[in-house]
């Protein structure tokens, strides 16, 4: 999911940065509407997290889809398509207002041992939005021997949180990003000759043995400099620019003889029968450009003082201004079952419909069409009146092309606020 929105933020970075070189926007609209209209008819969940290991909540993934479909308004606003602008915002507020309940994890036991009161987890599997909280799902790591492959959500994470503030959906500052970065920095940092360095996430085992032996499907998880090059802006979104300056030297000191940077640095002491020396390149993928274009960005916004990359979108959006979501969203491969005080019920599904729903028991019955939004979906809104607490919406639908009913109620009720 996060590939089908950083195209998306590259269009509107060159729209921002170098619009002679991007040409006329009606030229990148089309590959923006098509991987917009992707991005709400398939998110928020990935079916891939950016490790390429896990589907779920994913704290990286939903920064990106959220900055992306904002992005993709604003350019939709440009080419006069205020419509679709309007919806895409609607989307993006709806995840960036649940960010929290399917990804932060709250009065587990390592937020105990680590004095905070919570903090991102590294993914939430699918089945989060069904439960309380992240603390009762657990994540297959399949780079682990069977029998110790499957972990409980809450006790893993990694700095793919940090995503958050890169792409302008949280403050550095932010009690939620203090805590995490607070973990992060307990279970995953490792203190090397060239500087800091950090792991994917913890019992992570995607990497050589302990004997220096190729990874062979299991492993032990190494430090990655792209790790450090993303934390060096963080701490510049800070404002600690001579941190972020110092672990741009440290990523630096961790590449080739010939400059080239490696997927993961060796963390242990020397195996020299193995080539492999503390802070330097692993046996693992050399050159990895994914490091090297993080080195760049670096490079620039040490230059410019700023995260050069940052979306504007998001930023003034929920930085500055603070928008929040006036809706809560169910459809098929997201069902929520909890309507937010305040919010109004939106279903969104695949095909014409008309719903038909009650929230009084069935006392008193609502039929409502959908409307097609152009996406490839179709959405109702079941009413904005407000509700007391702790009643309940049922509907099912009635599908109109096919002429047959769904022969499901679903239910969703309103949230508990006292």
């Amino acid at each position: 999911m996060d590939e089908a929105a950083f195209p998306i933020l590259l269009v509107d970075l060159l729209r921002r940065e170098a619009p002679e070189d991007l040409g006329g926007l009606k030229r990148w609209w089309n590959l923006v509407r098509k991987a917009a209209g992707f991005l709400v008819r398939n998110g928020p969940v990935t079916q891939q997290d950016r490790w390429e290991e896990d589907a779920g909540f994913s704290p990286f993934t939903l920064a990106v889809e959220i900055s992306g479909l904002l992005a993709a308004a604003e350019l939709a606003d440009l080419v006069g398509e205020k419509a679709i602008a309007a919806m895409l915002r609607e989307t993006a507020d709806n995840w960036n207002d649940n960010v929290e309940r399917w990804t932060y994890a709250t009065g587990s036991e390592l937020a105990r041992q680590l004095g905070v009161e919570g903090y991102y987890v590294r993914i939430a599997p699918p089945e989060t939005d069904y439960a309380a909280s992240p603390v009762d799902g657990f994540v297959p790591i399949k780079n682990r021997p069977l029998g110790t492959n499957l972990d409980a959500a809450a006790h893993i994470v990694s700095p793919d949180s940090l995503a958050l503030v890169r792409f302008g959906l949280r403050a550095p500052d932010d009690p939620r990003i203090r805590n995490t970065v607070k973990v992060i920095d307990a279970l995953l940092r490792v203190k090397l000759p060239q500087g800091p360095c950090w792991y994917r996430y913890n019992g992570d085992g995607y990497g050589e043995h302990a004997d220096g032996a190729a990874f062979d499907g299991t492993g032990i998880g190494r430090g990655w400099p792209l790790l450090v090059g993303e934390r060096a802006h963080f701490e510049l979104a800070a404002g600690r620019v001579p941190e972020a300056a110092r672990l741009l030297r440290a990523m630096e000191a961790m590449a080739s003889d010939s400059g080239l940077l490696s997927e993961q640095i060796w963390d242990c002491p020397a195996i020299p029968g193995r080539e492999l020396l503390p802070g330097r390149p692993s046996g693992s993928a050399m050159p990895l450009v994914w490091a090297h274009a993080e080195y760049l960005k670096l490079r620039r916004s040490l230059e410019d003082g700023r995260v050069w990359d940052l979306p504007a979108a998001s930023a003034d959006r929920y930085l500055t201004r603070k928008v929040a979501s006036s809706l809560t969203l169910w459809r098929f491969n997201h069902r929520c079952r909890i309507l937010q005080p305040g919010t109004t019920l939106r279903v969104e599904v695949r095909a014409a419909a008309s719903v038909r729903w009650s929230d009084d028991n069935w006392k008193t019955v609502h039929d409502t069409m959908t409307r097609d939004t152009g996406f490839g979906y179709h959405i109702a809104s079941l009413s904005a009146g407000r509700r007391a607490d702790g009643s309940r919406i049922e509907f099912t639908f009635n599908w109109i092309d096919a002429e047959r009913w769904e022969g499901e109620n679903f239910v969703v009720e309103v949230a508990q606020t006292g």
